[in-house]
Parts: structure tokens; sequence; C-alpha cells
């Protein structure tokens, strides 16, 4: 999950066109045998990367020459961990020194980019010093090529993952990377917690464990975690969920280092996952195996490259896993698109490798955490307008058509808001409580698994409560039927001003709105409110009896009820525009002195004098909540973040605006001088 999780923004890449074959042609034998694994993760007009993977099924290879004939006319134009030279359409790959040795029962891979026109066919065959590739040792018969023009025919694949909705993540535990599963601050996990998760209506379990620093030098994992991680799988198994576990935050602690550390990389990557097909090889099916969490290449010549190395990546896992035997044959496999992205281009790569492999019995994942504007309070993303919503929709229908629609089961593997990494208060509760509701609604009409990402701000640890009871409800309400909800969540008054109607859009979703109470006791329709259409109007009177006193803050709290679903909450708020005072400070530590008078901040603008942008993302004059600026109503100040004056010019007068949920702005000026401030209005 973000906070520890690398957030990409991707460029798009040319779509792969047509389903991709995979030739799967045999290793040698007995003193030579050999199986060859060729697929095409990525092509475009004119040119494609293919990956080769060889396996050696018979005796110690201590140097290889793969060779094979081009059936198209094909070209390889730049090779990577082999060295590959051609003469008309004869193709030699050389081992590169390094990779020259393949063990028994062994694979080393390596990939290029190529030319093509016309046709883009596989090879048919493939020969290891000399040997035809056949997949059994000591045997020189001529292999086959196998194209897959779509994807397997469905099995209990997408009945399994529909069972597991819906699904929560045990995060920031046993994938923390320090020591043990405390370093991070959540406690240890007890039978008492998975209990009351289950009791919470989840279905499915993920997870996430880190590895790499409970690994010898020799990539043995430490027996004592190892027992850890099978501990709580076993209870989460006993209490009946479905489980998934995975390899996570190695994806960017040493996965990603492996465009320049290849076989390394995949020498550890292969350790671990053969050491848990082992330890879990008689686990029921209820047990899923997830390759890689979020993965990502540093050093990375491009998508391309990319896509190649996250496809051997994938495939060795499968491999692995399947050649184990055991109820491994036919376990559900998790595969990740790159960075878990639902961009086009990741998902056709995915989908391309997922064909090639002809297994029945693999599972997408893609991760959404919103459009991230909206996500994180950035650049004025404050609400979830159609903007935001359109992001959700679009990817969720790219994720449908990719996959779902053509039998292949997807897990959203986590979902929620990057801002929630600092806290759940980033982004305004009604806002928030609008993308919970209509994330939950459009998965469930896509087929798509959700699991949501709780590193322990959601549900307690020990306290099994919910931090946040009103988002419990609607996550909830999400799996089987919609909500309404509405324009807002506030209702503001002036106190400055009499009182007057209120009026707000109500959003039904489907559903059809039933009445209008206060606590228990329902207000009077015609009297206290009207609705008209999709307007509904509070009258004066009822604005005055509810206003009482007119204290500033919240006066009541009115509930909107519908056909279906939560009800949706409207605070009721008096409130005049807020007051700041001058201030002093340092770039560590500067606090704006503001009366909020029942306001609430929504955002903040930074500019300069000659109207740039000022301090951090200057592509927008508005700030990222709580990074930048943060406000705190108990103790009445407003403060910016030495974040926020990293990125500010010395000696240079910055104008701030503050908007406020009510619709008031208030301007204010500071200036930095070295690692002095000061604030004036």
């Amino acid at each position: 999950m973000l906070g520890r999780r690398f957030a990409a923004l991707t460029a798009g890449f040319a779509a792969v066109a047509g389903s991709i074959g995979l030739a799967v042609v045999a290793p040698a034998a007995a003193a030579p045998g050999c199986k060859v694994d060729y697929a095409v993760p990525s092509q475009w007009q004119g040119g494609f990367t293919a990956s080769v993977a060889i396996t050696n099924v018979g005796d110690r290879v201590d140097g290889w020459r793969l060779t094979w004939t081009w059936p198209s006319g094909q070209q390889v134009t730049q090779a990577w961990n082999a060295t590959v030279t051609s003469s008309g359409g004869q193709v030699t790959a050389a081992d590169a020194g390094y990779n020259k040795v393949i063990e028994p029962n062994a694979t080393v891979s390596f990939g290029f980019n190529g030319s093509w026109s016309g046709a883009n066919t596989a090879p048919q065959s493939f020969a290891l010093n000399g040997v035809t590739c056949t997949g059994n040792p000591g045997t020189t018969t001529t292999t086959t090529t196998t194209t897959t023009t779509g994807n397997p025919v469905p099995g209990d694949a997408m009945a399994q993952v529909a069972a597991m909705q819906p699904g929560w993540n045990l995060g920031n535990t046993l994938d923390a990377t320090g020591s043990d599963e405390t370093s991070w601050g959540n406690p240890r996990v007890t039978e008492a917690l998975l209990d009351n998760v289950k009791a919470q209506g989840f279905k499915s379990i993920r997870i996430p464990v880190t590895w790499g620093q409970h690994q010898a030098a020799d990539h043995t994992i430490e027996a004592a975690y190892l027992n850890r991680v099978k501990e709580v799988v076993g209870w989460a198994l006993a209490d009946g969920f479905q489980v998934m576990i995975n390899i996570h935050h190695d994806s960017w602690q040493w996965i990603s280092a492996m465009p320049s550390n290849r076989a390394g990389v995949l020498t550890r990557y292969n350790a671990i996952w053969t050491q848990l097909a082992t330890a879990f090889r008689d686990s029921p099916k209820q047990l899923v195996f997830e390759s890689v969490n979020e993965p990502q290449f540093t050093g990375s010549s491009g998508d391309a490259q990319s896509a190649q190395l996250l496809h051997e990546l994938n495939s060795s896992f499968r491999d692995i896993v399947r050649r184990s035997g055991g109820t491994n044959a036919t376990r559900l496999l998790v595969l990740p698109t790159l960075h878990t992205s639902a961009d086009q281009a990741r998902l056709d790569e995915l989908a391309t490798s997922m064909s090639g492999f002809n297994d029945t019995n693999l599972v997408a994942t893609v991760h959404y955490y919103g459009y991230w504007p909206f996500s994180v309070n950035v650049a004025g993303g404050t609400r979830y307008d159609a903007t935001a919503q359109k992001d959700l929709t679009d990817a969720f229908d790219r994720v449908y058509d990719t996959f779902v629609a053509r039998g292949v089961p997807v897990v959203l593997g986590e979902y929620g808001l990057l801002g929630f990494d600092r806290h759940t208060g980033t982004i305004e509760q009604g806002e928030k409580l609008k993308f919970f509701e209509h994330l939950g609604y459009y998965a469930r009409i896509k087929k798509i698994t959700t699991m949501l990402w709780d590193n322990g701000q959601h549900l307690g640890r020990t306290s099994f409560q919910w931090s946040d009871p009103e988002l419990a409800a609607q996550i909830k309400a999400g799996w089987s039927t919609r909500s309404g909800t509405a324009s807002t969540d506030q209702v503001f008054s002036a106190r400055s001003s009499a009182v007057t109607a209120k009026t707000i859009t109500l959003n039904t979703n489907g559903t059809t709105f039933t009445g209008l109470r206060q606590g228990s006791t329902d207000l009077v329709r015609g009297t206290d409110y009207t609705v008209s259409g999709d307007q509904l109007t509070l009258t004066a009177a009822a604005m005055t009896r509810l206003s009482g006193s007119r204290a500033y803050g919240t006066n009541s709290v009115l509930h909107a009820h519908f056909s279906a679903g939560v009800p949706w909450r409207i605070n009721l708020i008096t409130h005049d525009v807020p007051v700041l005072a001058g201030a002093t400070g340092t770039t560590a530590a500067f606090a704006i002195p503001t009366t909020f008078r029942g306001d609430l901040l929504a955002t903040m603008e930074a500019r300069y004098a000659d109207g740039s942008n000022a301090g951090p993302h200057n592509w927008t004059s508005y700030k990222e909540f709580d990074r930048a600026f943060a406000p705190n109503y108990t103790t009445g100040v407003t403060t910016l973040t030495p974040e926020f004056f990293a990125e500010v010019n010395d000696n240079a007068r910055v104008t701030l605006t503050f908007h406020y949920w009510s619709g008031a702005t208030v301007t204010y000026y500071v200036t930095k001088s070295g690692s002095a401030v000061t604030g004036t209005t």
C-alpha cells in the first residue's frame, strides 16, 4: 500500500494486437534435455518484445547455445542476458557467461526486441547445444508449438474468486520490513483478531508477507518466521477464510533491481517460491498464492522490458508451484499487472502472458486507490466529482473487458484512498463515503472481488472496533446493494445572516428517498422539508428550529433515508468567515492562529506575487492536504509543514488562499527567510 508503496503514473504503451501464442518447446534430455517457453508479452506495429525461458530436464549444462529458425522472417534487434546472432532466418542465442550453467530442473531466461513484417509467427522448434528441445529427457522428438487464440475455458476459478468476496488485507504486519510483524506499530496477530474480521462479514483475507529480511545468504527462509506465517495462515483457514499470501515489499526492496541483476533476483525469487510451494503443498485449495505485490523495476529500459521481466517472474512462479504437485497442481495463482495498474497496456501485457500459460486456475489482480488528485486531496481534488467517478468506471470497465468477460477472474487486491496513509481525515467525510459507495457498487456489477487495504487504520487490531463506523457501514452495504447519497453532507448557515431555507441535491443511486429524520424523529414532509425531483429543501422554519442557539459548529444531525442501503448523514452547521492572525515561526514549526468559527478547511492555494505557483507540486496552486498544510480545530491553528517550506523560495512573499467548505475564502501571506517564517494578514 502507499506510504510504503511505489506510486507510479505510467504513460500508455501500444496495445497488444490479437492474442500471442506461446511456443512450448521441450528441454533437453537425459544427457541433454530441455523445455523452452517462448512468449511475446508486447507487440506493436513492426516490433515486439520476446522472452525465452530454457528449463533443463536433463543433466547439468555448462555453457549453452539455443538455436531456432524464424518462420516469418523476423529479426532480433536487441537482446539481454544472451548474445544473439543470426544468419538469414537462422538464430543462435549463446549464454552471457554468468548464466552459462543450467543445473538439472533449473531455468535460465533471456529476452530480446525484434522486428516483424506481415506476420510474427512463433518459432516451431528450438535446439539446445544441437539437441531438439522436447520437454523429455534423452529424446530428440520434434517439438510442437501451441498458439493460443483466446483465454482458457474457465473452470472453478471464477466460482472460487466470487466466493472470496468480500476480502480484507492484514496490512503492515507480516509485510513489515523490520525484525518482526510488530515493527510497523501493529500488534502480533491473534486468533481473536481473525475471528473478529470473520464476524464483520469478510470471506477472504490477504496476508501480505515480506520475506527478504528473513532469508539467509543462501536464500533459506528463517524456520521460525516461516512457521509463524504458517500459523497465521492456519488460523485463517480454520476460521473459514479463503487466504491469499504473497511476496510483498520485496518488490521494491530487491526485486526492483532485476534489470541490472536479473540472475540474482530470479534465483532469490525462485528460492522463496520453491520453499513456499513445499511448505504449503498440501494445504487446501482455499489457500491462494499471489506471485508478487505491485511489481516495479528500477533502471528498466521502458515498459516493454518491465513487462518482459514481470512475465519472467510470473512464469517462473507458476512453473515452480505447478511442478511441486499436491494441491499446488491446481491451486489458484494470482498474477499482477505491472505496478498492479489498470491501464490498458498493462492489462494487455498480463492477458498475453496468461493466454500463453493456458492455465484455467489463474487470477488477474490490480489495485485501485482512486483518481489521484481526489485520493490525496491535491490540485483542488476535494470532491468525488464526475472526473473522479469516470476514472473509477473506466478502470473497472477495462478490467472487466480484458479479463472477466473472457472468463478470467479478477481480484482487486487492494483498494482505498492514498490519503489514508496519513490518516482517514485527509478527504472530507461525505466525499469519502460517496467514493466507497460507488466503488462497492461498480466492482459488484463488474464481478470483481474486492479486498480492503487495512494497515490498522480501519478495524482496531485489539479493540476490534471500526475507527470510522460510518465508513464501515457504507463499505458493507456496498457488498449487496446501493445507498443513496447527496451533493453534500454539510449544510452551512452564516450566523451573521438571517436563517434561510437550504437545498441540496439527492443522489438516489437507483433507490427511493423515503424520509428525513433527526435521531428517531421523522421530520414532516411539506412542513420541515420539501422534495422536488432530486432537490431536497429544508424550510426556513425547520432550519431555525434545528439551529437552536446557533452556536458555531454542528447544531443538528439529520439522516436522509432511502429504500435500500445506509442513511445519508447531513450536518447543519452554523459558521462565520474564519479569522487568521499574524505569526512568526520557523520552517520546522509554523502555525497560523485560526479562529475557525464553525467552518472547515477544504484546501489551500499558494502563489508568488507574479502569479506563479509556490510550494510542492508547483504544477498546481492547490497544495496537498496534510502534507503541505493541516488544520487543527482543537488547538485553533493551521499548520504549514516543513515539506511546504522546503519548496518555497527564500525572501519571496507567498499569497495563501484558504478555501473552506462553506464557500468562504481567506487570504494570508507568508515569507521565508532562511529558517525564519513570518505570516501576516
